[in-house]
């Protein structure tokens, strides 16, 4: 059997996923439970009466009102007014418009279906919004019933399988990892039926331009989908067509890019941390703890990236958590290249690892992120599963969110492990790019067509997503 041998950045996950909420009592969670259900509930039935009567913009208008605001709400208190009206029609046009891309807006539809004598809820539809940045908007629909029978698998197992190619594929021995065939065949075949299900219907009004502007807004665990990898029927990836980036929600986009232009507040300072020395204790007394073990990769990864901006990286022991968050206070780029954890709860979905001090513990947690007063263009998370955590209706609770909250117009962060090898040659030329264009969506296109030609598995170079401005 055949293997492909790259070097692995292994990061162990604490939790994969965590619990949607904690509340003082089983009565009250059962009560809030059910207000939640008969609102989604409700939403469901105007968008399917709508659908119904042929009035797509109106759906979507629905479609923006029904998702959480939490993010929106975040957002909106870097603006002297706080309120944030739900948007319209034009509004999202003017984002497409302003955006200058095409933007694909995806929703889940469900039905209450009798299981074994039980009722449960399951997934009927799929619907598809294109808003062109001319402002055209096309509506596509799928029936996700058809879809599973003829694949004989759900769309939940799909992302889910993809995902766990993403970490359980992979057999670590001496900082190698193998990728079997199998693995790998089974892989492409769930990046192709997510291509037919979820781009394909829209193949015919998406742009026809080469490296036209896409920017998806996922819902529910199509926020696991790594977009630039997707396959068409002739084996041709996503990210050869089109320059590809991701939104929490089109509001969000919004809010980003007003709070952008409303930032005058200028800095040229780029912050780069590869390979710090790793906390050796646990982030809370009494947790079990593994040591971690250094990444050389990364440290290669960040000189490269500090010497095309003529700075100084800083490594080892000289990247405490102190330092690090008081360098990152004004510094437009933030590169970390480090190791990262989901969290184990709600208050803390996720952190990285820095250098202890006497002035800290080494550990940077999502929270303590959030909290935070960035100046920030762009954040790079080189580190595993970054771009994972709590999924709610309005994107994912995690540390790419943090970044934005805390005053980042962008975040680019993995889906899952990350390879040493091909990360250092794809965020070097990434770097590369962005020095002689700021635009930082094609900065990243191009890197990965590149590192793609050295390293053709998609788990080489299409672990990163763009989250926020491109």
């Amino acid at each position: 059997m055949a293997y492909s041998l790259v070097k692995l950045r292994l990061a162990p996950v604490f939790l994969s996923f965590l619990s949607c909420l904690t509340l003082p009592s089983n009565s009250t969670i059962a009560l809030d439970k059910t207000l939640l259900a008969q609102q989604a509930l409700s939403y469901q039935q105007k968008i399917k009466s709508l659908l119904r009567q042929n009035q797509p913009t109106s759906a979507l208008e629905i479609l923006k009102q029904s998702r959480n605001l939490a993010l929106v709400d975040l957002l909106a208190q870097s603006f002297p007014t706080r309120n944030v009206n739900a948007p319209t029609t034009e509004t999202i046009k003017q984002v497409a418009k302003n955006q200058n891309a095409t933007l694909v807006q995806y929703s889940l539809l469900y039905q209450n279906v009798n299981v074994a004598g039980k009722r449960q809820t399951q997934t009927s539809d799929l619907v598809i919004w294109v808003i062109q940045p001319t402002g055209e908007i096309s509506l596509r629909q799928v029936d996700l019933k058809a879809w599973q029978s003829k694949n004989k698998t759900t769309l939940a197992d799909v992302i889910n399988h993809l995902q766990q190619s993403h970490s359980q594929g992979i057999e670590g021995h001496k900082g190698i990892i193998k990728i079997s065939d199998t693995t790998q065949n089974s892989s492409s075949l769930a990046r192709k039926q997510l291509h037919e299900l979820l781009i394909q219907p829209i193949s015919d009004i998406l742009p026809t331009k080469p490296e036209a502007r896409v920017i998806f807004i996922p819902q529910d665990k199509l926020f696991l989908v790594p977009f630039a990898t997707l396959q068409d029927e002739n084996n041709q990836y996503l990210i050869e067509k089109y320059i590809i980036s991701t939104a929490p929600s089109i509001q969000a986009l919004d809010l980003l890019a007003k709070r952008h232009n409303s930032n005058t507040k200028s800095t040229q300072d780029v912050l780069i941390v590869g390979n710090p020395t790793m906390p050796t204790k646990p982030l809370n007394p009494g947790e079990s703890f593994s040591k971690l073990s250094p990444l050389p990769g990364a440290e290669k990864e960040a000189k490269n990236i500090a010497s095309i901006y003529n700075t100084q990286a800083l490594i080892g022991d000289a990247a405490t958590e102190t330092t690090v968050v008081k360098r990152m206070s004004n510094a437009r780029i933030i590169h970390l290249a480090t190791s990262g954890f989901l969290g184990n709860s709600i208050e803390n979905p996720g952190l990285l690892a820095f250098a202890p001090s006497s002035q800290d513990d080494g550990w940077l947690t999502a929270a303590e992120v959030s909290k935070l007063k960035l100046k920030a263009e762009l954040v790079i998370l080189s580190s595993c599963d970054s771009a994972l955590g709590k999924i709610t209706g309005d994107g994912v609770i995690g540390l790419s969110r943090a970044f934005l909250v805390a005053g980042a117009n962008s975040v680019i962060a993995s889906y899952g492990k990350i390879s040493d090898e091909s990360t250092t040659t794809l965020m070097t030329e990434f770097h590369s790019n962005l020095t002689k264009n700021p635009d930082k969506a094609v900065a990243l296109h191009q890197a990965m067509l590149v590192t793609m030609k050295k390293y053709p598995n998609p788990q080489d170079w299409g672990m990163f997503t763009l989250v926020g401005l491109p």
